[in-house]
């Protein structure tokens, strides 16, 4: 027995190795003889193999995520240039220089206009992603529901609060107060908006949150503010607490009209009326858009901003179903007879939305409207009669974007020409039009070349957009300050380029401490 088990034990030295080797052997010499005799067969199977693999383990919308990326970086780069030493086309339309003050009746856009409809319809657009998904795993409509209100809640009380401990609300001048008071409400959203990563019951999860949500109630309550104010539901951040409509009234429309998409465009006709009804004065379309149960966080005026995000709702419908097929197909696009389409749509995608900037802008409306026309149909001969796969859904997209540019244009001599502020309808539906074209655009990148180095800061800062919006106002300023840094900030106010290089720097440090949460999966989520 004793000699038997040593016989064993002698072979196990080597055994193991000799018949690992000699396995890797004979495959490998089956894969030298296909590669050799049947080069073709072999890489276009491999090929396809790979392929396939990307396409199960990639579940996320990349061009989606990289738009909503964009949207959030512009929206920053927006906020941090130096305005009033750039040209007009560098700031809002409205704003123009010398001077920079606000004038209501002056038309056109620019693409700081764009920033904010971007980001809606990247928030419509993700609802089939979110809600829908949800809903076919058997979620109800009540529940649906709830989770969309306790949603628009919790962005309400977001904007509220950073609202208030921006370091210019707390004091005037600045002081280490004021920067340590910023710093201390940036940490305590994560708690407040972040599960934390650590193996914990659900209820202590909840009692995380419910602390982080007393402890900012205290910070509210307790802070005193700069020139002797104190507190006030009516001081939100504007963007956020539009959001937050939004997440309410959209998630709400969409629930009960997922699987009707012209209900869904019928009941925004029916919003349009409403709109235009209520400028007749006594009209009982007056009295309901002037009614509000809660005038700090809804208004009937914010709901227009639904012909944005129930557009994108179609968008992201369009995305859902051409992944739902991807990921059953095992073709690599980039080498399919795509590629020239997919370069030909890429640059008339730029050449359109930049010249539609320029020409609003400018007001060479005819001009801009016999080019997009031209550009427009010269778009549609790039589509074959029969398209398949992504390119199906860049036609989807590109048609949809056609569609509503035009719609937008057609509107534009309406309500004095467009306009961000107030709003106009020609501004619903060419920035949604122009959205189209820019999700086409990083479709073709994103998902059909699979640029995911160039795009990472991209889809990286719009997988977790609510750090990004504020990490700028609340941690990297107050600490520049802190630090005796931001003082420098004074030397990029002397030109342009200076000006813009300001906004360029502080962008880049918010878009790096984004993607470093982002990495580690510290996502802030409502």
């Amino acid at each position: 027995m004793v000699l038997c088990y040593y016989d064993i034990a002698c072979v196990s030295k080597y055994a193991f190795n000799k018949s690992h080797a000699a396995a890797y052997a004979v495959v490998s010499y089956q894969t030298a003889y296909l590669k050799y005799y049947y080069p073709k067969e072999f890489m276009e199977r491999n090929r396809k193999r790979n392929a396939g693999r990307r396409s199960y383990m990639n579940n996320r919308a990349l061009a989606l995520d990289a738009l909503r990326g964009y949207a959030i970086i512009t929206m920053v780069l927006s906020a941090t240039i130096v305005t009033h030493v750039l040209p007009g086309w560098m700031s809002h339309a409205q704003t123009p220089p010398p001077d920079h003050v606000f004038n209501p009746l002056l038309p056109g856009i620019t693409w700081v206009d764009l920033v904010f409809p971007f980001f809606l319809f990247a928030m419509g657009a993700a609802f089939p992603f979110s809600i829908r998904k949800r809903a076919e795993k058997g979620d109800s409509k009540l529940k649906l529901v709830y989770e969309a209100v306790k949603r628009g809640i919790q962005l309400t009380f977001f904007a509220i609060f950073i609202q208030h401990f921006y370091p210019y609300m707390l004091s005037s001048p600045q002081d280490i107060r004021a920067w340590l008071l910023a710093i201390l409400c940036f940490a305590v959203l994560f708690p407040m908006f972040m599960r934390i990563p650590l193996k914990m019951p659900d209820w202590v999860h909840i009692s995380i949150k419910v602390g982080a949500y007393i402890v900012a109630a205290i910070m509210l309550a307790t802070t005193s503010y700069a020139d002797g104010k104190t507190f006030s539901l009516f001081s939100s951040n504007i963007i956020i607490l539009l959001l937050a409509n939004m997440a309410i009234f959209g998630s709400i429309l969409y629930i009960f009209t997922m699987h009707n998409r012209w209900m869904r465009l019928g009941i925004l006709i029916l919003l349009m009326a409403m709109i235009v009804g209520s400028t007749v004065d006594g009209s009982w379309t007056q009295s309901v858009f002037n009614y509000t149960p809660l005038p700090w966080m809804y208004r009937f005026d914010y709901l227009k901003y639904l012909f944005i995000v129930i557009p994108g709702s179609i968008a992201g419908e369009y995305l859902a179903e051409w992944m739902k097929a991807y990921q059953k197909e095992t073709d690599d696009y980039a080498t399919s007879p795509y590629r020239k389409m997919s370069i030909m749509l890429m640059i008339l995608s730029v050449i359109i939305i930049i010249g539609n900037l320029y020409g609003l802008y400018t007001r060479n409306l005819v001009v801009n409207l016999v080019f997009t026309v031209l550009l427009l149909l010269a778009g549609k001969c790039i589509f074959p009669r029969k398209v398949d796969g992504i390119a199906l859904l860049w036609r989807k997209l590109f048609n949809a974007g056609a569609y509503l540019l035009l719609l937008g244009l057609c509107f534009e001599p309406f309500q004095d020409g467009i306009k961000k502020d107030p709003t106009t309808f020609s501004y619903f539906f060419v920035t949604s039009g122009l959205a189209f074209l820019a999700l086409l655009f990083l479709s073709i990148v994103c998902d059909y070349f699979r640029c995911v180095k160039s795009t990472r800061f991209l889809v990286m800062s719009g997988q977790n957009p609510m750090i990004a919006y504020v990490v700028g106002d609340l941690l990297i300023m107050p600490l520049a300050n802190i630090l005796g840094i931001a003082s420098l900030l004074s030397y990029f106010q002397q030109n342009a380029w200076l000006g813009f290089l300001q906004g360029a720097i502080l962008t880049s440090l918010a878009v790096l401490v984004t993607m470093f949460f982002t990495k580690i999966k510290w996502f802030w989520r409502t």
